[in-house]
């Protein structure tokens, strides 16, 4: 059996852990602190990964050990015993979006073979993405967005003004913005999520074309392993704030800081990729308590065997 098939072996436990973090999470939803909820998202899926039968690592999180409680990078999860597993996650997608009551908070993690994921600091990174369907190249996070709006809407043989374009309302994104309206695009705000983001502009059925901004690097893979599920084409680039961000890079490997990383070598292998909802948003709904039971939706797509899931568990509950 393929690593990538014995991945999806691991769906339950994965699984399990998404959802204990959205529940975790969900207990503070609207109650405005963002840290709180973070961190017992991350207590939750901590829990949940070390009852994985596997032999798991971190390679893209909540930062490094010195930063612990989080599910720092190196940290080594599961079991001890079974398959090697690189994880990249974000147990709390949204940690304002939560704090504030609002939609498409999610719990994220994505697990591949040994090497299967980009191991990096928890820094930003300059990202570009579209769904499948279209020639190699026909997105350059290089390009300006202008020209990245027109050569995807060339490609689809439409004008550059019926295409829309996922960013995420930042000042740091002004000139973004301001490359992508001279085309006549639309614009499709996100307060946060830019995993989600991604998927969206993945989905024909989304409501954007294309993903343009800078975010989390750790979101970033996370987006990627997604892709590498649905179909699609991605580029990042690390950007690094201060020279502790550029050291940190160094210390896990990574000699070429300026680097520009395609799909495939954001996640070289075979990917499992699973997101639950938190608070209800446009792909999966959020935590929801009944009596005496919770229930969570999830999102489980398998690059291996190509399955895409919505998955929905109740489970008991003592209020």
């Amino acid at each position: 059996m393929s690593d990538g098939f014995a991945l999806d072996r691991l769906v339950t436990g994965a699984l399990n852990a998404a959802e204990m973090a959205a529940i975790a999470a969900s207990a503070l939803v609207g109650r405005g602190d963002k840290i709180a909820a973070d961190q017992a998202a991350v207590d939750a899926m901590r829990t949940g990964l070390n009852a994985t039968g596997m032999k798991g690592r971190i390679v893209i999180g909540e930062g490094e050990r010195d930063e612990a409680p989080m599910l720092y990078i190196g940290e080594e999860v599961g079991t001890g015993e079974g398959p090697e597993i690189d994880i990249a996650l974000d147990p709390l997608e949204g940690t304002s979006l939560t704090a504030k009551g609002m939609a498409n908070a999610l719990a994220v993690l994505a697990l591949a073979p040994r090497g299967g994921l980009l191991n990096a600091p928890d820094t930003y990174m300059d990202k570009i993405a579209i769904g499948a369907g279209y020639p190699e190249g026909v997105i350059d996070l290089d390009a300006s967005p202008a020209d990245n709006v027109k050569a995807l809407a060339k490609s689809k043989g439409v004008a550059p003004s019926d295409m829309t374009a996922c960013v995420l309302d930042r000042e740091r994104h002004e000139d973004i913005i301001e490359s992508i309206r001279s085309t006549g695009a639309r614009i499709n705000f996100i307060t946060d999520g830019d995993v989600a983001g991604c998927i969206n502009a993945a989905d024909p059925d989304g409501e954007a074309d294309i993903y343009i901004g800078r975010g989390g690097a750790p979101e970033g893979v996370l987006s990627a392993a997604a892709l590498k599920c649905l179909g699609g084409q991605m580029q990042g680039r690390l950007y690094f704030r201060t020279d502790d961000e550029r050291e940190r890079a160094k210390r896990v490997g990574i000699a070429d800081l300026d680097r520009k990383y395609d799909l495939n070598e954001l996640a070289s292998q075979d990917c499992l990729f699973i997101a639950t909802g938190v608070t209800h948003g446009e792909m999966v709904s959020g935590v929801t308590f009944g009596a005496g039971y919770v229930e969570t939706q999830s999102l489980v797509f398998s690059s291996a065997s190509g399955l895409r899931r919505v998955i929905t568990t109740r489970r008991p509950h003592q209020s």
